[in-house]
């Protein structure tokens, strides 16, 4: 049997559980349950720490796991990255106050850095060739430079708020764009259900960005509908009973329908119908 960790809590652990269900996978149906077993599709399902994963991913005990990008590289367990899951969206930078901050990696050098991510920001300041102190915090690291703790902080930064609100600024570039992953091992047993899991979490992914639109349209204006809708292989085209018209059915990007669907009704386009994809295999 396929066995899986998904988040038990947290941000990424109701994504998670959703985009396993629209995969067509049982997920456990109270918060307080450890372990769920999908007996149809031969799998079994561990809820467990998000930060805990990975270790059990590259120990060799699960197959596979759904985690943090910036959790799997903290770990440093052996696991890897199999696919981006596009939730979870996180930004991790470092920031610092504003006194003699120049926004340049240097001024890290020597300096004490808070965080919750000691593994992260290690292996990013040998990326910059920079020297400092470590410091690993499990919470509230934003308060770290005012308690004297640290003469930085590196950790998530959406909005900047926070920061503002303490008097700090971002130092350099983002250290990692981190979202939520599918994680196993390259060197773990090829087991019965991996490929089909992997599939079915693609075909989720299709399923969100992109939409069916159907429409009708004149032959003669067919070059200049299909060039808005080109489909992922090609469109489908249909004769109508009316003559010199074709009905057209593709797939576009849910985040362009509204743009397409105005410029198709530009170049003579009618009956133009936008319906919403439940899952699918390319």
């Amino acid at each position: 049997m396929l066995r899986i960790a998904v988040p038990n809590k947290g941000t990424l652990s109701q994504p998670a559980a959703q985009m396993l269900r629209e995969a067509g996978y049982r997920q456990r149906s109270s918060d307080r349950d450890l372990i769920c077993v999908d007996s149809a599709n031969d799998v079994e399902f561990f809820y467990l720490r998000p930060r805990d994963i990975a270790t059990y991913v590259g120990s060799g005990d699960l197959a596979l796991g759904i985690t943090g990008r910036d959790l799997l590289l903290d770990a440093e367990s052996g696991a890897e990255e199999v696919m981006d899951l596009d939730f979870g969206g996180a930004t991790f930078r470092f920031a610092a106050a504003p006194d003699g901050n120049d926004g340049s990696p240097a001024q890290l050098a020597g300096r004490r850095i808070a965080t919750s991510y000691p593994g992260v920001v290690r292996r990013h300041l040998t990326e910059l060739g920079v020297s400092a102190g470590v410091i690993r915090l499990d919470g509230a690291v934003e308060n770290a430079i005012r308690l004297g703790v640290a003469d930085v902080i590196a950790d998530v930064v959406e909005t900047g708020a926070t920061l503002r609100q303490l008097g700090l600024v971002t130092v350099g570039e983002p250290i990692l764009r981190s979202s939520a992953v599918l994680i196993g091992r390259a060197d773990g047993p090829d087991l019965p259900g991996i490929t089909q899991l992997i599939r079915r979490l693609q075909g989720v992914l299709v399923a969100r960005r992109y939409v069916m639109i159907a429409y009708d349209v004149p032959t003669d204006q067919l070059d200049a509908a299909v060039a808005l809708t080109p489909g992922i292989e090609s469109p489908t085209i249909s004769p109508l009973r009316r003559e010199g018209w074709v009905a057209v059915n593709a797939m576009v990007l849910r985040a362009e329908v509204h743009r397409i669907m105005d410029e198709l009704y530009e170049a003579g386009a009618r009956a133009i119908l936008v319906t919403d994809i439940r899952a699918s295999r390319l």
